[in-house]
């Protein structure tokens, strides 16, 4: 990465209006999704950042000061955890931010003793699903409906680690 970009875990005033208004943009841009994409991502994020729980993490891609990406590690249960809002803005995909995102996610994951990592996509979203599928996350379950305007295939994915 170069001097301009930073990626750093800490929630700063702002950041959750910046992550969603990148999720809502960039999904709305790229697929069509509609504002109903907005307070899906919007709404959990609010009760993560409200936990200030140790076992959960997110870390935000900043270029110039400006959000530019993310992803978390949340808890989904016991010693399951949940990969939540993995975007990286289009300007600073293929620099291996996406790919150093996740390995900061399974790092922590491993640290924190989870015993597997989930995650829900929907299949129309090859970079980020090729991205999961190489760093051996595994495709568990589908199921198609009406989401955010349009009819989707969501898709859940997990990563065993151990």
């Amino acid at each position: 990465m170069n001097d301009d970009i930073s990626i750093r875990s800490n929630i700063m005033p702002g950041d959750i209006g910046s992550i969603i208004k990148l999720h809502g943009e960039f999904y709305h841009r790229n697929n069509g999704f509609d504002s109903t994409f907005e307070p899906y991502v919007a709404i959990p994020l609010a009760e993560f950042v409200q936990r200030k729980n140790s076992d959960e993490r997110i870390w935000i891609v900043e270029e110039n000061r400006a959000l530019r990406g993310c992803i978390a590690i949340t808890k989904y249960k016991n010693d399951i955890a949940q990969l939540r809002w993995y975007i990286v803005d289009t300007s600073l995909q293929g620099r291996g931010i996406g790919k150093e995102l996740i390995g900061l996610a399974i790092d922590f994951s491993k640290e924190k003793k989870y015993k597997k990592i989930i995650l829900w996509t929907v299949d129309e979203l090859d970079k980020a699903i090729n991205m999961y599928k190489k760093n051996g996350f595994k495709l568990t379950e589908e199921k198609q409906h009406k989401i955010w305007g349009k009819e989707l295939t969501e898709q859940c994915y997990e990563k065993s680690l151990r």
